[in-house]
């Protein structure tokens, strides 16, 4: 597991860039919404952590992980952010309908990376179980959402 023995909320605020002046996006799932909550809220403190005003930081909600994609294009095209933090959650049920969430999400993610000027950052947990999901959504793996807003202000520096 990749997770195993990483804590995700761990990170050197000296070894960041200045965040003066970056505007942050955060496009959210509402699909899984104690996940995708425990996410942004673990992303939402580390980037006020590392120095970033409140009114730097955007919130857009999309209805699951399907539609991360359109809602951070949207959110770059309208809003300008230096990067847009992508946070959804899937959990794996009974059909292979997890495995085209999944694919679609990370497709659609990379594939604004390369389109866009703005990164954007990858959040979507893809998770077995829902223990899973806690245990790196603020338990004991730390806070995926935390390491998505580290990455997105380095790559807010590129």
């Amino acid at each position: 597991m990749a997770t195993s023995g990483k804590n995700l909320s761990h990170y050197d605020k000296e070894q960041l860039p200045d965040t003066g002046g970056m505007r942050i996006g955060l496009v959210v799932s509402e699909w899984n919404e104690e996940i995708t909550e425990a996410l942004f809220k673990g992303a939402y403190e580390t980037l006020i952590d590392c120095g970033l005003a409140d009114d730097r930081i955007l919130r857009w909600n999309v209805p699951g992980s399907f539609e991360l994609t359109f809602g951070c294009k949207r959110m770059i095209e309208r809003e300008r952010p230096d990067a847009v933090i992508a946070i959804g959650s899937v959990i794996r049920g009974e059909t292979s309908h997890f495995d085209f969430v999944c694919q679609a999400a990370a497709a659609g993610i990379k594939d604004l990376n390369v389109r866009q000027d703005v990164p954007v950052v990858f959040c979507v947990l893809t998770d077995d179980t829902i223990q899973q999901a806690r245990d790196r959504s603020g338990g004991r793996h730390g806070n995926k959402g935390a390491e998505a807003a580290i990455a997105a202000l380095k790559m807010a520096a590129l």
